[in-house]
């Protein structure tokens, strides 16, 4: 097995915007996840009034959906270290932002969300205590987050296939470790969100089963091209990129999905509730 590269220093965005790959990636994602996602946030209660951010906010479903629920009174800002693929709208307003960074405002929303983001980040622990500083006293934070650790393929056509797989989804685990990531950080985050000082912290998980006409699995087939030079510098070849991703198209392949953690938690304080 190869080595994992080195973490890079002063590494861009993993994904970036403004390509066919991230706007197909964010389709992926919405498809795969806001079912997950925003009933969360409809059950906390998002409505009318509510001040929102969205932090990596991608394509923008969330932040779309939000702002069709905080009228009258309310407001959503989106953002993202690149925001080309987002358009603002009635109560949406979309902003550059590099969460690592840039300063924000204090005690000023209801609601924070963040998904698929903190991972990605090497300062993500001081990143969760920034965003917890933006939230008003009572104020909701979402973070909604993968642990990859357990994903195995479960039917495929032969063992030289289940290998592969395999060695496509080591190969991505060291790809986001080299530029800093965690990819299994998605079971860490409850105890993160306490750490950063939240109460009535709320966990659910999700996990689902891969096949071709799962979006979850169309993400990681968007991967093989979204990712295919930090994937290569992790050993995998071009025609291994090619083959990995027919099998992925392969209407009688299965793989366990990786595990979305979903977690809430509030501010302490008088607030919404």
């Amino acid at each position: 097995m190869s080595q994992p590269a080195p973490v890079r220093e002063g590494t861009h965005a993993v994904f970036g915007n403004g390509t066919a790959h991230s706007r197909d990636q964010h389709s992926c994602l919405a498809a795969a996840y806001d079912p997950v996602t925003l009933p969360r946030l409809a059950a906390a209660g998002v409505g009318p009034g509510w001040h929102c951010l969205e932090v990596g906010a991608g394509g923008g479903s969330i932040a779309r959906w939000l702002a069709g629920r905080v009228a009258p009174g309310g407001s959503v800002l989106a953002t993202d270290l690149d925001p080309r693929d987002l358009a603002p709208g009635p109560r949406l307003e979309v902003a550059a932002l590099d969460v690592a960074r840039d300063p924000l405002p204090e005690a000023a929303y209801d609601l924070v969300v963040a998904r698929l983001v903190l991972q990605h980040l090497p300062t993500r622990d001081a990143v969760l205590h920034k965003l917890v500083r933006a939230l008003k006293p009572g104020g909701l934070l979402q973070i909604d987050e993968l642990d990859a650790s357990y994903e195995p393929p479960l039917l495929t056509p032969d063992a030289e296939a289940e290998a592969l797989y395999v060695r496509f989804l080591r190969a991505k685990t060291g790809a986001l470790r080299a530029a800093g990531g965690d990819p299994h950080w998605g079971r860490k985050v409850p105890a993160a969100v306490r750490a950063a000082g939240l109460t009535a912290i709320d966990v659910h998980l999700h996990i689902g089963v891969r096949h071709a006409q799962d979006p979850g699995l169309g993400l990681q087939l968007n991967h093989t091209h979204n990712l295919r030079d930090r994937l290569t510098e992790q050993g995998m070849t071009q025609e291994d990129l090619d083959r990995v991703g027919r099998l992925m198209q392969d209407p009688s392949f299965r793989a366990a999905s990786s595990v979305l953690y979903s977690v809430q938690g509030r501010r302490p304080g008088r607030g919404r509730s």
